[in-house]
């Protein structure tokens, strides 16, 4: 490893140097080097943020150059293996945000993956979700990216962001339900569909999520892609039906009585609970779906339904406590 460290320090020395002249063109060729090394060689990366690369490279995305691209590039890759020292260089969940909103595609979607790449720590979760700007760059880029890879890398850090509960609702407040069902009904690939209607499923489960899905006809597109046929693969099917599971559970009474007035929702989510050609996950949400539905249709008595929605969460650990959602009782 001494070698290693050697390597980075001459590889950020050069970087400092450059940068401390403000001579543009080595500074850029220095940081293509940092980008190439941290791509060929793993063992590499914490060196690198060692030896004080970070700060350098987070430096060229809040002012877009030439450079940006392989700045955004190197930091994904340093985030693989040195996730401890990107989360704590000063500025960079900054830079990173500044990447998200700038007109180069190419460092978006690396700083959106370096996002998910940080986010796979749990306890960078409420971390990120505490920095509004930077949730509102990655909703912003679902509406702006024309590429395939920019958007993936935007759902799959929008998702690790949903995994933690409280951030839901900033999602939500942010206007990320009206950009992923404008996804959903404009963006017929069906990696995109898959990504959007995992992150769909996390965010229904908050309390407030209920009304943002109601004004965009969200429970109406979640029927409609449980039907039999509705969705292009079977993972999207099942994620829809895991969202109307979440929306119930974190909406309570009042979810159960919108989804049950969508025409057809209980048939199409019977025919899922009963298609022996579906996966056990997507078999569960339908089969717990339909019990809470059944509940709410036969009007039987509010606090056995909030029995076996409270039973849900503590059997799943991906569905919000519907504590919050009483206000919707």
């Amino acid at each position: 490893m001494e070698v290693k460290l050697h390597a980075a320090r001459s590889l950020v020395g050069r970087l400092r140097g450059a940068a401390a002249v403000h001579d543009g063109a080595a500074t850029a060729v220095a940081i293509a080097e940092i980008r190439h090394a941290t791509k060929d060689d793993p063992d590499i990366r914490a060196p690198l943020a060692d030896a004080g690369a970070v700060p350098f490279l987070a430096a060229q995305l809040t002012a877009p150059s030439a450079a940006s691209e392989d700045a955004a590039a190197a930091l994904l890759n340093i985030s693989i293996s040195a996730r401890g020292q990107l989360m704590s260089a000063p500025g960079l969940l900054d830079a990173l945000t500044a990447a998200l909103r700038a007109d180069e595609y190419c460092a978006a979607h690396h700083a959106a993956a370096t996002v998910y790449s940080l986010l796979c720590v749990e306890a960078n979760r409420p971390v990120v979700g505490a920095r509004r700007p930077l949730l509102a760059a990655l909703v912003s880029l679902l509406r702006a990216a024309p590429n395939t890879r920019a958007t993936k890398d935007a759902l799959k850090a929008l998702f690790a962001v949903a995994l933690y509960p409280p951030n839901r609702a900033t999602l939500v407040g942010l206007g990320a339900v009206q950009a992923l069902f404008a996804l959903i009904m404009t963006d017929g690939r069906s990696g995109i569909m898959e990504d959007a209607t995992a992150v769909v499923a996390q965010v229904a489960g908050c309390a407030e999520s209920l009304d943002a899905f109601t004004r965009m006809s969200g429970l109406r597109i979640l029927v409609d892609l449980v039907e039999q046929g509705g969705a292009s693969t079977p993972r999207t099917r099942e994620n829809a039906a895991a969202a109307l599971l979440n929306l119930v559970v974190a909406g309570g009474e009042r979810a159960v009585a919108e989804v049950i007035a969508v025409g057809g929702a209980e048939d199409a989510v019977r025919e899922l609970a009963e298609d022996a050609t579906a996966s056990a996950r997507g078999k569960a949400k339908a089969e717990s779906l339909l019990r809470a539905l059944e509940c709410g249709g036969a009007r039987r008595r509010e606090h056995r339904l909030a029995d076996f929605l409270n039973g849900l969460v503590q059997s799943d650990p991906y569905i919000s406590s519907p504590a919050s959602a009483s206000t919707h009782g």
